[in-house]
């Protein structure tokens, strides 16, 4: 697993060099997810902010796995919805593969006939901790406890 991407937030271009110095917590989902995905960027914020100090050592990324949906703008705004600091990036379906490819996420674009939206994503849902330096460290599972993700941070944050 390595963070080597070069996406977009809003109109700005953003590289994993860009995020250097901080932890990253990672969640790749899409912004028309009815359940899992704001649940869990809601989780990870939650439990970012628990940490009061030592979370500011954190940066919370949402990565979108619907290019076809979620623009850059798109993904930037929706981050926004579950904490200031939440980092919304998107790019082109190239861009996205990539960096998919490179967390060995999963995702997979399904007609959905039944849903005005026409498609869902379905994608692995894992959270994954890379230390300031872009290396893996670790991941979880995105129905963690809220506390027990804190404590896990806590743990590997120093």
């Amino acid at each position: 697993i390595v963070a080597d991407f070069e996406l977009q937030s809003g109109d700005k271009p953003v590289r994993d060099e860009d995020l250097r110095g901080r932890y990253l917590l990672v969640y790749f989902g899409f912004t028309h997810c009815p359940d899992i995905c704001p649940t869990t960027l809601l989780l990870m914020n939650n439990a970012i902010q628990q940490m009061g100090g030592k979370g500011t050592e954190i940066l919370p990324v949402f990565i979108s796995v619907d290019p076809e949906r979620d623009t850059p703008q798109a993904a930037a705004a929706y981050a926004k919805n579950f904490g200031k600091n939440v980092l919304g990036l998107s790019g082109t379906p190239a861009q996205i593969k990539h960096v998919a490819d490179n967390f060995k996420v999963f995702y997979s674009k399904v007609e959905d006939k039944g849903s005005a939206l026409g498609y869902v994503v379905d994608h692995s849902s894992f959270i994954y901790l890379m230390d300031p330096d872009g290396n893996y460290v670790t991941h979880f599972a995105s129905d963690i406890p809220e506390q027990e993700l804190k404590k896990e941070l806590t743990r590997y944050v120093h």
